[in-house]
C-alpha cells in the first residue's frame, strides 16, 4: 500500500536515516518507537508529503486515502463540535452530492451511449462513497464523538469553548470518522481518560479495517493492538514481527548476537592487523599481506549501535511517618460555577491512608480526581468535612501544572541543584542521569526543554527530596515509555506512600495496592491492587 524505499533523510549535520526501507501493507497494525529525535514525527509527515526526501522514493497505491492525527490540532472555531468533525470528511460529502446529482440525471431522457457511460460513472462513484462510509457519515461521527467522551449534549456547542485537550479528542474524531486506508496516529491516547482509550481500542480492533502505523506512550495500548514493531534509531528503520513486549526482548536477543559477532570480527580484525604489521617489512610475505590488506578493505565493519545507559539513583534516608498518613472524614467540595450553583465534586467522603500504601485514584474525566488530591494535599479546602494529616508526614505534591512553577532561566543542573544544596557535583549528575539528562544535557536551560523533559525535571526535584508522601496528579502525562518505566521504577523503590492518578493501565497495573474511584460524586474504596479493581468495579475496564 505505501512502500519507502531507500529513503534518506537529515537536517543541516543530523542525519536520521540512510536508505532506509518500510513497507505499510493493507490491514496492518504497526507501532512506531524510537528514541526523542530520531525521526517518527518526520515518517509521518514524508507520508502525507509535508515535508520531502533527500534521496529515495515513496509509493502510495492509487485513491489511498491517509489520514493524520497529530498533536497539532490547528485553528478550530466556527462549527459546532459535530460539525467540526464532518468538516473533515468533506471529499466524502463531494461524492454523496454526485451521487445524488447522477441519480436525477437519470431520471431525464437521453441516448443509450450517454446513459451507458452515466451508468458506468454512477457504479464508480457509488462504489466509492459507499467505501468511505458516505452512507452512515453522520451517524459515525455521532458514535466516535461519544466514544472519546463527548456525549450528545455537547454535539452543538462551539468548537471554540472547548480546552485544548477537548479539542484534541475532536480532532482525533475527525480522522477516525474520515475512515481513510491508512491511519497514521502520533500519540492518539494523550489527553484521553482510561474509558476512552479502552473504546478507542476496541473501535480499531472491531471497527476500523484500514492500516495502522502509530506511536504511543501508552504500553498497554501498544500490546494490545499492533502486530509489528518499527524502530527508527541509529540512522536506520528496522522491524520487529510481534507487539512491544515482544520488541523488547527481541531487540535485546538481536543486540547480544550482534555484540557476539561484532567480537568474533575484531577478533578476526585484530590477527590481520597484526599479521600486516609484522610481516609488511618482509619481501617474503608481500603477497600475503597485501592479499590481507585487501580482505580488510572489503569487510563491512559490524557497528554496534548506540544504547542509552539506564541509571539508577537511591532515595535518600526518608523520615518515618506515623502509620495514620491521613485521615478524611465526610469530606465534601463544591465549586461555585457562573450560573450561581454550587458544582458538587464529591461528598460525605471517608476513609484513611495508611504508610506504605500506593493508592491509586481513578475515575472519568470530569469525576473529581484531581480535587481530591488537592484537598488531601492541602492545595485547597475542603468544603465540609475534616482532612486529618498524620505523625511526622511530609508530603511531596505533583500538579499537572507542576511544570508552570520551573524557572525558565536556570539549567537542568541548577534546577536540581536548588533541592539538593548540600549535595555534591557527582550524586546530583547521577540524579539527572537517571531522568535521561545525560552528559551535556544537564546543561540545558528549561526554557529549551520539551514537555516532556519539564516533567521528568519537575518528577526528578520532587524525588530528590526528603519526603514520605508523594501525592501525584498525572506524572505519565507527556511522558514516553522508557520515562515512564524510569518513573515506575523509583515509585516501586519509594518507601513512602503514593498516591496517583495516571491512566496509564500498565503503570497502575505494575504499582498499586489499592484504589479509590471517585464516580458520581461518591468515593469507593478497592482493597486491592488495580487487577481487583477491574474485577470488581461496574465499569469493569478491559485489563
Amino acid at each position: 500500500m505505501i512502500h519507502l524505499t531507500n529513503i534518506s533523510k537529515q537536517y543541516g549535520s543530523q542525519v536520521l536515516f540512510t536508505r532506509a526501507k518500510l513497507q505499510i501493507l493493507p490491514g496492518t497494525r504497526s507501532g512506531l518507537v524510537g528514541p526523542n529525535g530520531a525521526g517518527k514525527s518526520t515518517i509521518f509527515r514524508l507520508i502525507t508529503g509535508e515535508e520531502s526526501l533527500d534521496d529515495g522514493e515513496i509509493s502510495c497505491a492509487k485513491k489511498s486515502v491517509i489520514g493524520y492525527f497529530s498533536q497539532d490540532v490547528g485553528d478550530m472555531s466556527g462549527h459546532s463540535a459535530l460539525a467540526e468533525v464532518v468538516s473533515a470528511s468533506s471529499e466524502v460529502m463531494k461524492l454523496g452530492e454526485q451521487v445524488r446529482i447522477m441519480e436525477a440525471q437519470m431520471c431525464e431522457p437521453m441516448d443509450d451511449d450517454a446513459l451507458a457511460n452515466l451508468l458506468e460513472r454512477y457504479g464508480d462513484t457509488q462504489a466509492e462513497y459507499e467505501h468511505r462510509g458516505g452512507y452512515d457519515l453522520e451517524t459515525r461521527a455521532k458514535s466516535v464523538l461519544t466514544g472519546l467522551g463527548i456525549g450528545p449534549a455537547d454535539y452543538s456547542r462551539p468548537v471554540e469553548s472547548f480546552s485544548g485537550g477537548w479539542k484534541m479528542r475532536i480532532a482525533l474524531a475527525k480522522i477516525l470518522t474520515l475512515n481513510p486506508d491508512v491511519l497514521l496516529l502520533d500519540e492518539p491516547t494523550n489527553h484521553l481518560d482510561v474509558e476512552s482509550i479502552v473504546w478507542l481500542e476496541e473501535w480499531l480492533s472491531t471497527e476500523y479495517k484500514g492500516a495502522v502505523l502509530m506511536t504511543s506512550h501508552d504500553r498497554d495500548f501498544m500490546n494490545r493492538l499492533v502486530s509489528r514493531i518499527i524502530e527508527v534509531a541509529d540512522q536506520n528503520i528496522t522491524t520487529y514481527s510481534g507487539n512491544y513486549d515482544y520488541y523488547l526482548r527481541e531487540r535485546e536477543i538481536r543486540r547480544e548476537q550482534l555484540l557476539s559477532s561484532y567480537k568474533r570480527q575484531q577478533d578476526m580484525l585484530a590477527k590481520d592487523e597484526e599479521f600486516i604489521a609484522r610481516f609488511a617489512a618482509r619481501a617474503s610475505h608481500a603477497a600475503q599481506v597485501q592479499s590481507r590488506v585487501k580482505k580488510l578493505e572489503k569487510i563491512e565493519r559490524i557497528i554496534i549501535p548506540s544504547e542509552q545507559k539506564s541509571v539508577k539513583f537511591e532515595f535518600q534516608d526518608i523520615p518515618r511517618s506515623g502509620d495514620n498518613v491521613v485521615a478524611f472524614d465526610d469530606l465534601s467540595k463544591t465549586w461555585p460555577v457562573d450560573d450561581g450553583d454550587d458544582k458538587k465534586v464529591f461528598s460525605h467522603a471517608t476513609g484513611l491512608i495508611r504508610r506504605h500504601e500506593k493508592i491509586a485514584v481513578v475515575g472519568v474525566n470530569g469525576a473529581g480526581k484531581s480535587t481530591f488530591l488537592k484537598v488531601i494535599a492541602g492545595q485547597t479546602a475542603a468544603t465540609d468535612g475534616d482532612v486529618n494529616i498524620g505523625a511526622n508526614v511530609d508530603i511531596g505534591y505533583f500538579s499537572q501544572h507542576a511544570t508552570d512553577l520551573l524557572d525558565l532561566k536556570k539549567t537542568v543542573f541548577e534546577t536540581v541543584q536548588q533541592v539538593m544544596p548540600q549535595d555534591s557535583i557527582g550524586v546530583i549528575r547521577n540524579l539527572c542521569a537517571a531522568f535521561l539528562f545525560q552528559g551535556d544535557d544537564v546543561d540545558k536551560k528549561v526554557s529549551t526543554l520539551s514537555g516532556g523533559e519539564k516533567s521528568r525535571l519537575v518528577l526528578a526535584t520532587l524525588l530528590a527530596r526528603p519526603v514520605n508522601v508523594l501525592i501525584l496528579d498525572e506524572p505519565t502525562n507527556h511522558l514516553d515509555i522508557q520515562s515512564r518505566e524510569i518513573l515506575l521504577n523509583a515509585l516501586q523503590r519509594f518507601s513512602g506512600t503514593v498516591v496517583l492518578v495516571s491512566h496509564d493501565r500498565h503503570f497502575l497495573r505494575s504499582l498499586v495496592n489499592r484504589v479509590f474511584e471517585v464516580d458520581h460524586g461518591e468515593l469507593r474504596s478497592y482493597e486491592g491492587d488495580y487487577g481487583y479493581y477491574l474485577e470488581k468495579s461496574e465499569l469493569n475496564y478491559s485489563s
